[in-house]
């Protein structure tokens, strides 16, 4: 019973998620939802009781995405320096693609920043607990020297979200060889810092 409960609530959440990306959240009603899932109203209102519930499972579902992407490199077998670089592109280029995936469900992604905010929550204390992984092994390692693991995690982890916008609409570089640039800039400011030795 539980899966079919489940895999009912996650067909739902997929079928608004295109008609969010298609249509915008602002144009997509309830009744449109249940038509496309092919449910009745009463169906999906078993499962959401507004609009902004089924959205708010929408990015919800996105960050589930992101989160077991980003697990998996957190496990891969590699020396922690790689790792932590691997770890931040993989991120960003994950949510440059989830965003993108879903159309006109992207300017939502930043427009309603505080609404995203409180879903993405649970997300940010994932991805920080990741990063002090990958950060312990580092100083284990001896690759990494830091006086706080958690400290560095949480300012690694606000980074990467400021880094977003910028990324997703291509300031931080469009062609190949801005992007290496870019890159080798970015490995320089983590590894090196910013003082003169």
């Amino acid at each position: 019973m539980a899966v079919t409960v489940s895999k009912t609530r996650d067909m739902l959440v997929d079928v608004a998620r295109q008609l969010f990306a298609r249509m915008g959240v602002d144009n997509t009603t309830m009744n449109d939802i249940a038509q496309a899932s092919r449910k009745g109203r009463r169906t999906l209102y078993t499962y959401f009781k507004s609009k902004n519930e089924i959205y708010l499972a929408v990015v919800e579902s996105e960050l589930d995405k992101l989160y077991n992407m980003l697990l998996d490199v957190a496990s891969k077998d590699l020396p922690a320096d790689e790792k932590l670089l691997t770890f931040i592109y993989a991120r960003l280029d994950a949510v440059k693609s989830i965003v993108f995936r879903n159309g006109t469900l992207r300017a939502n992604f930043f427009r309603d920043i505080w609404r995203v905010e409180k879903v993405r929550k649970t997300f940010d204390l994932r991805e920080v607990e990741m990063l002090k992984g990958i950060l312990d092994a580092g100083v284990k390692e001896g690759v990494f020297s830091m006086p706080d693991v958690e400290i560095t995690a949480l300012v690694l982890h606000h980074a990467l979200k400021g880094l977003e916008v910028p990324y997703i609409r291509g300031q931080m570089g469009n062609t190949i060889s801005e992007r290496i640039k870019r890159r080798d800039n970015v490995v320089n400011l983590i590894f090196n810092g910013i003082k003169l030795k």
